[in-house]
């Protein structure tokens, strides 16, 4: 299993939103970095962990837990000219960009704001600190178990 951390800006879909979906899931689109891109296409699985992450916020926080549900497959907001996240160079038949199915688990009772997790050196190493522009980021093990100690979660 994998652990990711996946950024979401709250007043463009929140955990609340996820949380609301049918069946709580819904695709995970607009991802337009090659990294994060690669990380969805060639090593995100079924059942992979996610921490839910509300970027500009204040301050930016993990708010809580979701799960991959689903191999990655077309974007298909990649091909509409009226998205904002259409790209004219992306081809149906060979698609340059991806999504997955993401479901809501649990939100977190106490978020943990990223001041926090800077302020913790178990955590120093953490991708979203050394990548921190890249939208989805992966996490460790321990980084995993760090994160919920300090939001007081169970995992």
């Amino acid at each position: 299993m994998n652990y990711w951390l996946m950024k979401s800006e709250p007043d463009v879909f929140s955990i609340d939103d996820l949380a609301n979906c049918s069946n709580k899931t819904d695709h995970w689109d607009g991802i337009r970095n090659y990294m994060a891109r690669n990380f969805m296409r060639d090593s995100m699985q079924v059942g992979d962990e996610v921490l839910f992450y509300h970027s500009n916020a204040k301050p930016p926080h993990v708010a809580g837990r979701a799960k991959i549900t689903s191999t990655a497959y077309a974007d298909h907001t990649a091909f509409d000219p009226n998205s904002k996240y259409y790209d004219p160079k992306s081809d149906p038949n060979s698609p340059r960009w991806v999504m997955v199915d993401v479901t809501f688990v649990r939100k977190f009772k106490n978020s943990v704001p990223l001041p926090d997790i800077k302020a913790n050196p178990k955590l120093s190493k953490m991708m979203l600190l050394t990548h921190g522009r890249l939208s989805i980021s992966k996490v460790t093990e321990d980084e995993w178990i760090e994160i919920h100690q300090m939001a007081g979660e169970k995992i």
